[in-house]
């Protein structure tokens, strides 16, 4: 099951589980699209895969299913791809 991790690694920008801007890599590296586009150019910085939409779990099924509440910060490791 998908982790919904809950903000860019970039940026920091938080990205609730219903959020329509949050990519992941086949890892669950986390980012927003703005992130992803302008900063990484579609490559995760941290295995080199691709990116895709994140799903979206229903509301209803976040009671038994809760997003990860651990934030994964790493601003350095995007700066390189500007």
């Amino acid at each position: 099951m998908l982790e919904l991790r809950p903000n860019c690694e970039c940026c920091g920008k938080d990205l609730p589980p219903a959020a329509t801007d949050a990519m992941i890599c086949t890892f669950e590296c986390t980012f927003c699209c703005d992130c992803v586009e302008d900063r990484l150019r579609g490559v995760c910085p941290n295995c080199g895969g691709n990116f895709s939409p994140r799903p979206i779990r229903p509301a209803a099924e976040l009671v038994n299913n809760p997003p990860s509440t651990q934030r994964v910060f790493n601003p350095a490791g995007c700066g390189g791809r500007t």
